[in-house]
């Protein structure tokens, strides 16, 4: 009987031990995620007070006043996609939209407000390297959440090997394609009457087509995505990269 009891009471002790080690476990993921919140509030607050310490009430005039951007630019929500990269000071000069995926269909909103309110007269689309929303795409994502599920029901691309950097680099720029030709159909009328260029490209950040890091690599105008025809396309600017 006293052998029974001292089982009993060893698997009643081994349990409570093995239950301590298990909230002790999940209070130190609870704080570590609870330090990961805080240090994010104070990463946003630090840089805004030194935002306001850095500009003074000057700087915000022409913003006060409205704006008038130079491009509508559609990129990936994806933080890698550095909108300096476009423009050494987008403030006031971007109309930025992003999503994942750099989508036409699940932003139509705002980029026909940054074409037919702000008359933006170019319309960039961007792109990036391993772009996670295509390689998503590219594989079975019925498992995903239902509103990501529905954002990448609309990216049409070849299902292949997402590890596989020829297959998407291929897809990155077919999606591109696919927006620009949504992109040429919604705004035909601003295209036909000289208002408006539409280009697509890709944000080259790990230097995949060996052209630089960080280049901005033009796949697409209006529709045209052979290189050559491009750069011609092209000739009043310089320093065009293509594919």
């Amino acid at each position: 009987m006293k052998s029974i009891f001292k089982a009993l009471l060893l698997l009643g002790l081994n349990g409570l031990l093995v239950n301590n080690i298990y909230a002790e476990g999940h209070n130190d993921s609870a704080s570590s995620e609870q330090s990961q919140i805080h240090a994010a509030v104070t990463h946003v607050l630090k840089a805004n007070h030194n935002f306001v310490d850095r500009h003074k009430s000057d700087y915000f005039l022409p913003f006060v006043k409205g704006q008038k951007p130079k491009a509508t630019v559609v990129t990936c929500a994806d933080s890698r996609v550095h909108s300096h990269a476009i423009d050494p000071h987008p403030d006031g000069d971007l109309f930025m939209v992003r999503d994942i995926g750099n989508q036409v269909a699940t932003a139509k909103g705002s980029i026909e407000y940054g074409i037919r309110h702000l008359h933006t007269p170019l319309l960039l689309i961007v792109g990036h390297s391993m772009c996670g929303a295509v390689r998503a795409a590219m594989t079975d994502y019925s498992k995903l959440e239902p509103a990501i599920k529905d954002d990448l029901s609309t990216i049409h691309v070849s299902k292949g090997n997402p590890e596989d950097l020829v297959q998407v680099k291929d897809a990155v720029e077919a999606n591109v394609n696919q927006q620009v030709a949504f992109a040429v159909k919604l705004f035909q009328p601003e295209l036909e009457q000289g208002k408006l260029i539409i280009i697509g490209s890709v944000y080259d950040f790990r230097n995949d087509y060996k052209n630089g890091s960080g280049r901005l690599v033009f796949t697409n105008v209006n529709g045209e995505t052979e290189p050559q025809k491009i750069k011609q396309s092209l000739t009043f600017s310089k320093g065009v990269v293509t594919k």
